[in-house]
């Protein structure tokens, strides 16, 4: 605990970049999108089997979630809502735009994204609602250094 705020801390075993996996850490949220509550409304809705978290109901039993899935019901859910698909980066540069908003930095969204390179930048050039104060004469998120 650090300011007697808690975070949690979820291993992944293996990821595109670390085959020995990484540990991801997160706080409690308020809001629909808490990721303390996601995994736990996941839990209740699936009875996933024990070692099996990621798995959802199929048929008579449940069936891991594999990563094109995982892209197909995003698709549907996206569609569903009147957006466009998230591909690749783009499911991940949805935590950019949320945090920049927020004015926290671009190194602690980099790390807490858990980019490796600045290429989440090139991302953001589309998006000038969040590009917009940093690229302002007089930046008013500049003021402090």
């Amino acid at each position: 605990m650090c300011h007697n705020l808690q975070k949690r801390v979820l291993h992944i075993s293996r990821t595109k970049t670390s085959r020995e996996g990484e540990d991801v850490s997160f706080a409690q949220q308020s809001g629909s999108s808490d990721p303390e509550q996601v995994p736990l409304h996941h839990l209740r809705i699936n009875e996933p089997p024990p070692g099996g978290a990621f798995t959802g109901r199929f048929k008579n039993g449940h069936r891991p979630l594999t990563k094109q899935k995982f892209i197909v019901r995003l698709a549907l859910a996206t569609r569903a809502a009147g957006m466009g698909p998230l591909q690749g980066h783009g499911i991940r540069i949805g935590s950019t735009l949320e945090y920049l908003p927020h004015n926290v930095p671009f190194e602690v969204v980099k790390m807490k994204g858990r980019w490796s390179s600045d290429a989440f930048q090139s991302y953001l050039q589309k998006h000038a609602q969040i590009m917009a104060p940093y690229m302002q004469a007089a930046p008013v998120l500049h003021e402090d250094f």
